[in-house]
């Protein structure tokens, strides 16, 4: 297993890449051609970074985009839900496809790299990922049919840094405390967002899930362990390129994690997807989060969409709000001029679509939170409507969502 993670993916994946494209040139699958006077030296980048050259392609210069055979049409404005790789490739899947065509709910985000490192699907014999792989979803392809029959618009959400199995497997691309893969208190590892080598394994994986079909990547846990400022210098760890940057060390995770958001954007624009990234909701509240590497602007620079997580239990007193859980409206419009004024300061902004909590926080303590029910959500999509944003996605870590809810947007 070892062995096919270190070598076995580089190889499989640059051979794939090089054939892909030669396919492509064979039976025409091309678009925006660019006519030249001269004959031109195309050269096939794969996502490894690694340059395959092809001469004498006369005449052309060709652009590939490849193409599911899948069909989807972007919604009025995304309204979605996450969905587990247990409840799309179990019994729920049909509750929560009903539920998106009961509703104005129109998208779904489905876990295909999970919050361990696993794939939610087996992939073919021989690939790459095959030792990752879980059963979780059986058929993601037809998975991905019955979304189109029904078009329910798909989201591929990928974990990143978060990855026990990769940590496991590769400790030289984790952080190690004593020589030993570093957990959190969570018991979970982190691989390292300096090492490219984890940036092309992940982008790998978005491209299958786009070759699949999926018509969006959402990249999580883009970033450091929390806290991590108070282990930079006690955990041991590879900085790559970055050891001799002139920059202090929030500055270095800063663009380390800004650098790979616009590397995976690059990487799969020929794949026709949408790429946003999950980020903290109080990024956008400073400069930058000195531990974790997240700048709101930096990486809102290189995505589609930027999904900000503002459940209102995740935040201490903010905003001069005491109990955020117990004022969902209030939360959600106080941090949107927070985000408006960030976004407004970029040439193009990308959609905003937060995160938004369909869950109860009962892990406050009495007097901290509330049951969240119908009122509380349509709280949460009320205060994003009136103030302009019509896109949003609803958390409920066992997919099972508040009956009732009106997400109708407002006129």
């Amino acid at each position: 297993m070892r062995g096919v993670i270190r070598l076995g993916w580089k190889k499989i994946v640059a051979s794939s890449l090089l054939c892909f494209s030669l396919f492509q040139v064979q039976n025409g699958i091309v678009q925006a051609e660019q006519t030249e006077a001269e004959v031109k030296e195309v050269k096939l980048h794969s996502t490894r970074n690694m340059e395959l050259k092809t001469k004498a392609i006369p005449d052309t210069v060709a652009r590939f985009v490849y193409d599911s055979g899948l069909v989807f049409e972007y919604p009025d404005a995304v309204r979605g839900i996450y969905v587990t790789g247990h409840s799309a490739g179990g019994s729920r899947f049909e509750t929560l496809t009903n539920l998106i065509e009961t509703t104005d709910l129109n998208a779904m985000v489905i876990d295909i790299k999970d919050d361990f490192g696993n794939l939610t699907y087996i992939p073919e014999e021989g690939s790459p990922f095959e030792s990752i792989g879980k059963p979780y979803i059986k058929d993601p392809r037809q998975m991905l049919e019955t979304l189109e029959e029904k078009q329910i618009y798909p989201i591929a959400r990928i974990v990143v840094f978060k990855d026990s199995v990769l940590a496991k497997a590769r400790p030289e691309l984790s952080f190690l405390d004593n020589g030993q893969v570093w957990i959190n208190g969570r018991k979970e590892a982190f691989v390292n967002p300096f090492m490219k080598e984890v940036w092309d394994y992940n982008v790998e994986i978005a491209i299958e899930a786009a070759k699949l079909g999926f018509k969006e990547i959402q990249f999580d846990y883009v970033r450091f362990p929390e806290g991590f400022e108070r282990r930079d210098t006690t955990l041991q760890y590879g900085m790559g390129e970055y050891e001799n940057m002139e920059m202090d060390n929030v500055e270095k995770r800063v663009e380390a994690v800004s650098n790979f958001v616009e590397y995976a954007h690059e990487q799969l624009e020929p794949y026709g997807v949408d790429v946003s990234v999950d980020i903290f909701g109080y990024t956008a509240t400073i400069p930058a989060a000195p531990g974790i590497g997240q700048n709101f602007n930096r990486i809102s620079e290189h995505v589609d969409v930027i999904s900000s997580m503002i459940y209102p239990s995740h935040w201490t007193s903010y905003f001069g709000i005491p109990k955020p859980d117990l004022e969902p409206y209030r939360l959600v419009n106080e941090y949107v001029k927070a985000e408006k004024e960030k976004l407004s300061q970029l040439e193009n902004p990308p959609t905003s679509r937060p995160w938004i909590q369909d869950f109860t926080a009962s892990y406050l303590g009495a007097g901290n939170y509330l049951v969240y029910g119908v009122e509380e959500v349509e709280a949460q999509i009320r205060a994003l409507n009136e103030n302009g944003i019509m896109e949003y996605l609803l958390w409920d870590a066992g997919n099972s969502y508040t009956e009732g809810v009106d997400y109708t947007p407002l006129d």
